[in-house]
């Protein structure tokens, strides 16, 4: 198998460096600046919108979609690398528009959406001029299992009308979002995974509130949030639906799998910046009389990470050279293994650099307190870990032994 990056990569890999060097990782104070000084913390800082303007001029825009006249036509396996770069800044991919939950929602529209949809909203995220949100989890009961949810999606005449709670709705909160993707049920007495359905609901319909931001860990995230939003008698027209009743699951599905996959390379960006971070502190620190790189624990800390990163990444790209050379559905469990294993590697190196840099390590003058964050809420976000750890057993189970698990 190979993983020699294509020429067209390489290159974008080279572009994509630079603008980090000369202009991402330095917008990072302004950034949280903003977020932290501003009146209205809701609001986006400016910075961002500047840098999404020198993006766009230099052709480094919505890079992630492959095979697509709407992006870079890029392979999965081509794009790992990529996002792994921007991935090195929380707030890199937003600035070249790939971000989630937008990709994942972009995704939605390319593969399932009506002309008269696409024109409505995909267009407008692919621009960068709105944002998105998935509404999926619920609080009521265990999402993890998605037949669980109980949102109500009821057919009126020549409108649905929607009833129920969402949390956790990642990205509802800022104020560039405009529409949500919502997952309930339209019919309970369906089989189990044709109950489900999915519809566009524009934020400002009457009837969708906003209740609070969810706070991670003691913070909420903001200018972009994770919402709980209920939903009182929400009314939208029928042509809002996905592809069309009973065919939740099936979008979800097409949306999950490369939405998870992004977030695996992400990761190892951070993790990759966070063991760079890592070797550094340890030339300029001094304890017990000698540099930090001279003690034996430093070492082996620094080394294995180094393995466990490689490992990652290389599980990433078989991932993402499965999924073009077969279909999402067919490397659904390279995925599950990469979901299992990234997001734990990440939270563990970066845990290692917080060591390292002791109190500095959990502050907010470094940005490895956000970045273990981020990897320890990513196993639980699309999918946690114990469900991908049994849905891969069971494959697994299937593929080399009798047993009908």
């Amino acid at each position: 198998m190979d993983f020699i990056p294509s020429p067209k990569t390489q290159a974008l890999a080279e572009r994509l460096a630079a603008f980090m060097d000369e202009h991402v990782y330095k917008a990072e104070a302004a950034y949280h600046s903003h977020v932290e000084s501003a009146a209205n913390r809701w609001t986006i800082p400016p910075i961002m919108e500047e840098l999404k303007v020198k993006a766009r001029e230099q052709k480094l825009w919505n890079l992630w979609l492959p095979e697509s006249d709407y992006g870079a036509g890029l392979s999965n396996l081509e794009y790992a690398p990529l996002s792994e770069i921007m991935g090195r800044s929380l707030i890199g991919p937003e600035v070249f528009n790939c971000n989630a939950p937008d990709t994942g929602n972009m995704e939605v529209f390319v593969r399932y959406g009506t002309p008269e949809q696409k024109k409505r909203w995909l267009e407008p995220l692919l621009n960068g001029e709105i944002r998105s949100a998935f509404c999926m989890t619920e609080p009521e009961v265990a999402s993890s299992d998605a037949t669980n949810v109980r949102c109500s999606i009821h057919a009126d005449g020549d409108e649905y009308v929607i009833n129920g709670r969402k949390w956790w709705a990642s990205g509802a909160l800022d104020p560039r979002c405009k529409i949500l993707i919502v997952m309930g049920k339209t019919d309970p007495n369906a089989e189990s995974h044709k109950q489900q359905s999915m519809i566009l609901v524009p934020t400002d319909t009457p009837g969708v509130k906003m209740i609070r931001p969810m706070q991670v860990f003691g913070h909420d995230d903001a200018p972009h949030g994770h919402a709980e939003i209920v939903f009182d008698n929400v009314r939208v027209p029928k042509a809002n639906i996905l592809l069309g009743e009973g065919r939740g699951f099936e979008i979800a599905q097409g949306r999950l799998g490369p939405g998870r996959i992004h977030h695996c390379m992400r990761l190892i960006g951070c993790a990759q910046r966070a063991l760079e971070m890592m070797s550094q502190r340890a030339h300029e620190r001094v304890a017990f009389g000698k540099p930090l790189a001279e003690q034996g624990t430093v070492r082996e800390d620094i080394a294995l990470s180094a393995c466990e990163i490689a490992q990652a990444r290389f599980l990433t790209f078989a991932a993402a050279d499965k999924m073009d050379r077969e279909g999402n559905k067919a490397a659904r469990d390279m995925i599950a293994m990469i979901k299992i294993v990234a997001p734990s590697m990440a939270q563990t190196v970066i845990d290692r650099a917080i060591q390292l840099f002791g109190a500095m390590g959990v502050s907010q003058d470094t940005f490895l307190a956000d970045a273990w964050k981020y990897a320890r809420t990513i196993r639980i976000a699309d999918g946690p870990d114990a469900v991908h750890l049994m849905s891969l057993g069971r494959q697994i189970l299937k593929q080399y032994g009798p047993t009908k698990a």
